[in-house]
């Protein structure tokens, strides 16, 4: 039990479920319906995403293990309880079975949508961890992953990648993304005094989002986007005014506590702050799944909602961040 939790504590295991989630929402957004089409091929697509962004936890504490010596020397790399070696072959078999994976979720796809999406995730976690988080740019590229980990969902009800570009599930992904990048902006001197300067920044970040998110799911701006070359699979539902007041109760959520987290940017505040903000992206997925979908949604989002379940519980044992 000790080794399992060690190697769940490396991979952060808790936050695995907010990719889960990403995945379940872009499947049933991009699908318009609640049907499953392939249980085997949904099943596939978890098991890719929660892969490829386990080895992207682990794949960060490879790279960062300098620094963590010196500053979370706690860590399993640095305090020895994981040999650099045993990690390294962690993250790369996490990684083919991903990849593999994928292949699966391509069978029973279109073509190869998922294969391509997957690499294109997959680059994009490389990127991430070996440099560009330490650069200007890592948030962007952390938002990436998010972005393509939401399409990776929706990849398999697009005959072509070109058309899958140009979705309504394009613009949410997008959204996720921006709302990623804002956390990780926000996130980014947890380990320290955070700069209030920082906070704010990643906060706004973090409310455009949420904007971008409520205008692609309110009716009247579908026009705007279809004006754009963004097309919409679903009609979307006349359940648009609770959607948008969910999202409103979780903005206000999130502010609080990223305002909290203002007023005393030491650690242990920021840390608890950008915690809520990642569960937050359960809650987020289930809304746009019930916006998208209306109320034969409901019971997919609560299902995604649970997923905050064994979120929570293992949160409670190891840190999400």
């Amino acid at each position: 039990m000790s080794t399992l939790r060690t190697y769940a504590q490396l991979c952060r295991l808790p936050a695995v479920f907010t990719a889960i989630a990403d995945i379940f929402m872009g499947y049933f957004v991009a699908r318009g319906t609640t049907i499953v089409r392939s249980w085997a091929e949904l099943g596939a697509l978890v098991l890719c995403s929660s892969c490829l962004y386990l080895a992207g936890m682990v794949l960060n504490d490879i790279f960062d293990r300098d620094v963590d010596a010196r500053e979370r020397p706690h860590r399993p790399i640095p305090s020895g309880r994981v040999w650099l070696s045993r990690a390294i072959l962690f993250a790369i078999v996490l990684i083919l079975i991903g990849l593999v994976a994928s292949r699966f979720a391509g069978f029973h796809g279109e073509g190869y949508q998922s294969v391509l999406v997957a690499l294109m995730l997959l680059g994009a976690i490389l990127f991430y961890d070996g440099g560009a988080k330490n650069s200007p740019i890592g948030p962007i590229a952390m938002g990436s992953c998010r972005f393509f980990n939401v399409l990776l969902g929706a990849g398999v009800h697009s005959p072509n990648l070109q058309l899958l570009f140009t979705r309504e599930v394009t613009v949410i992904a997008a959204a996720m993304g921006i709302y990623v990048a804002g956390v990780t902006w926000f996130a980014k001197k947890e380990a320290e005094q955070s700069s209030r300067g920082g906070l704010i920044f990643g906060q706004s970040v973090i409310n455009i989002g949420l904007v971008l998110l409520a205008a692609a799911i309110t009716p009247q701006m579908r026009p705007v986007f279809e004006s754009m070359g963004v097309w919409y699979q679903f009609e979307l539902p006349n359940v648009g005014s609770s959607a948008l007041l969910m999202l409103g109760v979780i903005a206000v959520v999130l502010n609080r506590r990223a305002i909290a987290a203002l007023r005393d940017p030491r650690p242990a505040m920021v840390q608890s702050a950008v915690r809520i903000m990642l569960l937050s992206i359960i809650t987020i997925d289930a809304t746009l799944i019930y916006a998208a979908l209306g109320d034969p949604g409901v019971p997919v989002a609560v299902g995604v909602v649970s997923l905050l379940i064994p979120s929570f519980l293992l949160g409670r044992w190891m840190t999400m961040t």
